[in-house]
């Protein structure tokens, strides 16, 4: 492997590091023993969530591959996954702001571990199975564990600045260390121990049931919506009533649909973009690579969310303009840059400048996972968070499945620019939320008046 690839991991290792063990006192939060506490429990539980996901992720093509499925049969699996998250993911979000956060996080657990176990059989109806049951799963854990993190930290009556603290550590750790570790766990199960491409699933199952049991055993329930008599429809009409009658939310929404569409076509896009002509690029490398360039962001946001005169508001506008610039790199390089015909051989210069600017991308990823937890965490009602939640999933799902349809029918450079477009238009929806959210004074979320215009308002198609 090139020294290259070295030089870009070692210069990032150097940075995170600077920037962990250099911390200020304007770096740092001041909490109390009993949240410490509370945040390493649900640090140890995030982190082998987490990592039951990351293991899958870089073995799941190469799996279906195995067993002699083409790439149109492997899309219509990876179709299945993301639409099963589209269709059923407000329905377990509901259900998880009705019958519990905790249940609804042991829940994920089971599917999780029942989508694993889908993958030793060859059947590909067994693998469709097992694809249902992971878009249930994902939907899951990107709204559950958030919600009931939320729900327990204010019913705990710690101070809202701390859970701040928890997202960054988190997407530290579960975004950026954990996948590290995962994916060379899973190299070394698969490759070196001789194991197979089935290995790593069963890893991720072990893992899953061992948070399940540390769920189990010592986290405590919380709900959203404590009313016993309301059923799904008239929770997903709340739902919607809360978007459409408070902007901040219907903002948000858009901006992480924008922001996560965008993310997913780039795990699409990454490969053929660094080797258009079939270079030879370590794949498992440059995704370390990328994750700590997550764990750098991620720090970079625990310093800016320290400082209390710094508004969330207010940097993620920069974050999404720097991130539209990046996938505007590959646009301007086609037309710079003479594209190479010759096959194989080490990766280009053009890759290179690309590789640099992807980094940059994962960097802004890191930034936006706790910025964006944060703003759900002030703008979303707590009665029905994990219903608003997997709302806002829907547009991103019917985005990511329709890039999946026609990855072959556009250039590269076609799709990224797109993306780039995307994320300049969430900027632009970032600032509106800036003025939105100064024009009004911080006040907790009136849910009794939302439900009492919901009674007023016509019925709703859902």
């Amino acid at each position: 492997m090139e020294m290259f690839y070295y030089l870009v991991f070692g210069a990032l290792a150097l940075v995170v590091g600077s920037l962990e063990f250099n911390k200020t006192n304007k770096d740092r939060i001041s909490t109390s023993a009993p949240f410490n506490a509370f945040k390493n429990n649900y640090l140890v539980v995030y982190s082998l969530m987490m990592a039951g996901d990351w293991l899958q992720g870089p073995y799941v093509y190469y799996l279906y591959s195995t067993y002699g499925f083409g790439k149109g049969e492997i899309g219509r699996l990876f179709i299945a996954g993301f639409g099963s998250s589209m269709l059923f993911g407000t329905i377990v979000g509901s259900l998880a702001d009705k019958q519990g956060r905790k249940r609804a996080c042991v829940t994920y657990c089971i599917t999780y571990i029942l989508s694993c176990i889908t993958k030793h059989s060859p059947d590909y109806r067994v693998l469709m199975v097992g694809r249902v049951l992971g878009g249930i799963a994902t939907s899951l854990l990107f709204s559950a564990f958030e919600s009931w993190l939320v729900a327990e930290h204010n019913k705990r009556g710690f101070e809202q600045q701390w859970l701040s603290l928890t997202f960054s550590k988190a997407i530290f750790l579960g975004n950026g260390l954990i996948a590290i570790i995962a994916g060379l766990l899973g190299n070394v199960l698969a490759d070196n121990l001789g194991l197979g491409p089935v290995a790593p699933f069963d890893a991720a199952a072990c893992f899953l049931a061992i948070g399940m049991a540390i769920i189990l055993s010592t986290w405590s329930e919380n709900y959203g919506d404590p009313s016993e008599n309301k059923d799904l429809l008239s929770q997903f009409k709340g739902a919607a009533v809360a978007i459409a009658s408070d902007e901040k939310i219907a903002l948000l929404g858009a901006i992480q649909s924008l922001f996560e569409g965008s993310m997913y076509t780039f795990v699409f896009l990454w490969t053929p973009a660094l080797s258009p002509n079939d270079e030879d690029i370590p794949h498992g490398f440059i995704f370390a690579t990328f994750m700590l360039a997550s764990m750098l962001g991620s720090s970079i946001a625990s310093k800016l969310m320290a400082r209390t005169s710094l508004k969330v508001e207010s940097y993620m506008q920069i974050v999404f303009m720097i991130s539209a610039f990046t996938f505007l790199i590959p646009v301007i390089a086609n037309f710079l840059v003479p594209p190479s015909n010759v096959k194989g051989g080490s990766i280009s210069f053009t890759g290179c400048i690309l590789l640099f600017g992807f980094c940059t991308f994962e960097s802004c990823v890191g930034i936006f996972w706790p910025s964006i937890m944060k703003m759900r965490s002030q703008y979303i009602p707590e009665e029905a968070r994990s219903t608003i939640m997997n709302f806002f999933r829907i547009p991103l799902n019917v985005f990511v499945c329709i890039v999946l349809y026609n990855v072959n029918a556009f250039p590269i450079t076609v799709m990224l620019g797109m993306c780039s477009i995307f994320l300049f238009m969430a900027a632009v929806l970032q600032r509106r939320l800036m003025v939105v959210a100064e024009s009004h004074r911080p006040k907790t979320q009136d849910w009794t008046s939302i439900k009492d215009k919901d009674m007023e308002a016509e019925p709703l198609n859902i």
